[in-house]
């Protein structure tokens, strides 16, 4: 079959080994001072190993290769080696928006009874400012809620000084991990940029008792990416409810359309509500809707 894989220039490869750590899927050895793409069926074509290339040897092409082969690239290769590898694996799937693939190292880590790192990352409580992996620690899974539960209602009204109501991190639609252990049967509110910020009770009027992710359709690009995202909230996470809390402004209403796609890929379907906010931070409107 014709698909994308790694191809290697020889000629321009020096063997520095600095694509082999950007390769969890363990498709690439240094062989006799190069680097060789061992086995088409490890190989994902996605690339990740390109950036790591100092000489440019390296590039994604459409050849004629075996099928990639996820199953099997868990039992021989991922799960062996070891947590941060599955992590790494599960979170190079999600950054690509390989639903698919992902479901299938899932289903073969609870096969086999090993659990999913990244759901105990999330519970580990980390440090304000701990980093993680030597990525950003802005984007470091955080799970805020009070023992992995929700915070209790507060009567009270909003405040200078209220507590806030958002119990994870990140937030930002392109960071998230759609399968964190706070969006496991959640509320999900998928909120604009904007939103926050214009409405002055957003927190207690919107934000209390849901799990959050934002977006803005206008500014954000890879919107695919966001569609396999939320595709993976309904059928993995299987949120209960989605809110889409958008503003008046025409641009806006992309983030109902990427609700719409999503429910469109995903086997299970669940309750939408549109809220949409005034540019002065009124509820300009609040209805469940038909996607």
């Amino acid at each position: 079959m014709k698909r994308k894989i790694i191809t290697i220039e020889e000629k321009l490869c020096t063997g520095c080994g600095d694509c082999i750590p950007a390769c969890p899927e363990g498709a690439l050895q240094v062989i006799d001072g190069k680097a060789r793409l061992i086995s088409d069926l490890f190989c994902d074509g996605l690339g990740a190993c390109v950036g790591k290339c100092p000489t440019g040897a390296m590039r994604v092409e459409e050849r004629e290769a075996e099928p990639y082969d996820e199953r099997r690239v868990m039992h021989e290769s991922i799960a062996k080696a070891g947590p941060n590898v599955i992590a790494a694996h599960l979170r190079h799937l999600m950054e690509h928006g390989e639903s698919a693939y992902l479901q299938i190292a899932l289903d073969y880590l609870q096969e086999q009874g090993i659990p999913n790192p990244l759901e105990s990352e999330a519970s580990a409580k980390p440090a304000a400012h701990a980093h993680h992996g030597g990525g950003c620690p802005g984007s470091r899974m955080m799970d805020l809620r009070e023992n992995g539960t929700p915070a209790p209602a507060v009567s009270a009204a909003a405040t200078p000084t209220s507590p806030g109501e958002l119990r994870q991190w990140p937030i930002q639609l392109h960071l998230v991990t759609p399968i964190a252990p706070y969006y496991q049967g959640s509320d999900l509110l998928l909120a604009a940029d904007c939103a926050p910020f214009a409405m002055g009770d957003f927190h207690s009027r919107l934000l209390r008792g849901r799990s959050l992710a934002i977006a803005c359709p206008k500014l954000d690009v890879e919107m695919e990416r966001y569609v396999e995202k939320l595709t993976a909230m309904i059928d993995m996470a299987k949120v209960n409810t989605i809110t889409v809390a958008i503003m008046e402004v025409p641009c806006c209403g992309g983030l109902m359309s990427l609700v719409s796609k999503a429910l469109e890929r995903a086997s299970r379907k669940v309750p939408v509500k549109q809220v949409v906010i005034g540019i002065g931070g009124e509820l300009l409107s609040e209805a469940w809707a038909s996607c």
